[in-house]
């Protein structure tokens, strides 16, 4: 049987229906499994489990009279940190930030509530969410729980670390360049980049999105039609839409696929994620789709442009701290934003407009395809105590080439588990036309059934 902790949301739901397990058990059996692995991967930001017990027993009450609040009712969430919650404080993963307590709730959160879910805890980051590391100024090093060594990358870096370890079902993380996809590639996790402003957030900006960061492709549809409810406060979200996100099926045969192994800059894909990713390709194959081999969407100038755009945005709000609090950020963020200085107002400008480019190539690629298949990141999990794969804050994006451009052209494009390399797991990414996240969460759902479950994930150390 199934251990509590690893029941997944849906799982866990039929559970509450049917009697045989109470939203106050649920929790305790997460906070028991926290207990023993929270001390290894430090995943955890303002944790309330007093909180978490008195939600939960108000949540049994409700299921005992058969009332449940919402389709969530009962089912522990965590959120990343840099979601605001009402009276926690929003550090942005730096030791930077004038800490002060969040007036409300953010989007996000505020859905999960209205759905009865249980928040117990925020999830770590690091600085500014402008690496793909679990190093932060202001929180302990956060950890892979495949591999303590490891990295589990970010800058969702808790929430991937915590699916993993099993600390509940469901997580919310965000993404501007991969930073769901990345840590749930190298956590094992399913990990969806919504479409730009189909999960509305507070604040928005350009490319930045929340997502579901699970253990299925069901709990991330699940998520996914509590998360994508209306906000006002999301200037740039889409228009409320009715989506059937519990309709998984997918007929695969007519459907033409694209097969992207290279990015177009970056680093080489390790040959065996290049062939983990060529069989998932095979599997829909054999199942009737068409899988159209295809090249590179970046280029070398286009992630130049993009990196020279955030140095000087993030040097913008670097520069404007106080001297004491700009010596608090990790040296290696601060690094790499002081380049910023020296852009200048134009060089800015045309960095920018690369994303332009990305978008017009991404248009041309998908106007003869339903969908593309890649690498999430061209290698598995790097070591713990390095901020990027090549720790060098002057080349810090060699590793999302597969994932920054479809932030900048607004698709949707999710990340599951598709094997192992020396024990750590490979991330397939399935992109999607702009708007289709539940096509994309449909052949995530088909290839999910053909791979089958994950059954060993990794357990806490003993002692």
């Amino acid at each position: 049987m199934t251990a509590i902790h690893a029941l997944t949301a849906t799982e866990l739901l039929a559970r509450y229906r049917d009697g045989t397990l109470t939203p106050s058990e649920a929790f305790e059996a997460i906070a028991a499994r926290i207990a023993r692995w929270e001390p290894q991967i430090q995943a955890l930001y303002a944790y309330d489990p007093d909180g978490a017990r008195e939600a939960a027993a108000a949540s049994t009450a409700r299921w005992a009279a058969g009332a449940p609040l919402g389709p969530l009712d009962g089912v522990p969430v965590t959120v990343k940190e840099n979601i605001a919650t009402a009276g926690v404080p929003v550090p942005l993963g730096t030791a930077a930030t004038s800490l002060a307590a969040a007036p409300h709730d953010a989007p996000a959160p505020a859905r999960l509530r209205e759905a009865g879910a249980i928040i117990f805890a925020k999830t770590t980051m690091p600085d500014y969410g402008m690496t793909s590391s679990g190093i932060s100024s202001f929180h302990p090093i956060t950890r892979n729980p495949w591999d303590l060594a490891k990295n589990p990358g970010g800058s969702s870096s808790g929430a991937g670390a915590a699916g993993a370890a099993g600390y509940g079902p469901l997580h919310v993380g965000t993404d501007i360049g991969g930073s769901v996809r990345l840590p749930a590639a190298w956590c094992g996790l399913v990990g969806l980049k919504p479409s730009l402003g189909r999960v509305p957030i507070d604040p928005p900006y350009v490319g930045r999105c929340a997502g579901p960061m699970t253990r299925t492709v069901a709990d991330a549809a699940l998520m996914m039609s509590v998360l994508s409810r209306p906000d006002p406060r999301d200037g740039m979200s889409l228009p409320p839409q009715d989506i059937a996100w519990d309709d998984l099926d997918l007929p695969l045969a007519g459907l033409r696929i694209g097969l992207q192994l290279d990015a177009g800059y970056g680093l080489p894909v390790e040959p065996l994620i290049a062939a983990a990713v060529e069989a998932a390709a095979v599997s829909f194959e054999r199942a009737g789709a068409k899988i159209v081999p295809v090249g590179p969407l970046l280029t070398r100038a286009m992630i130049d442009g993009l990196d020279a755009f955030w140095r000087a945005r993030a040097w913008a709000d670097i520069e404007a701290l106080e001297p004491e609090r700009r010596a608090c950020v990790l040296p290696y963020i601060y690094e790499w934003a002081k380049a910023g200085a020296a852009i200048s107002g134009p060089d800015a400008v045309r960095g920018f407009n690369q994303t332009i480019a990305m978008r017009q190539a991404a248009a041309r690629l998908f106007m003869d395809l339903d969908f593309l298949l890649s690498p999430t990141a061209p290698i598995a999990a790097f070591p713990a105590n390095q901020s990027s794969p090549l720790e060098d804050p002057a080349r810090p994006f060699e590793h999302i080439g597969f994932t920054v451009a479809w932030n900048m052209t607004e698709q949707p494009a999710l990340s599951i588990p598709c094997g192992f390399l020396d024990h750590l797991p490979i991330g397939l990414q399935i992109v999607g036309r702009r708007f289709d996240d539940l096509g994309v969460l449909r052949l995530a759902r088909a290839y999910e059934q053909a791979r089958g479950p994950i059954a060993n994930w990794p357990e806490p150390p003993a002692g």
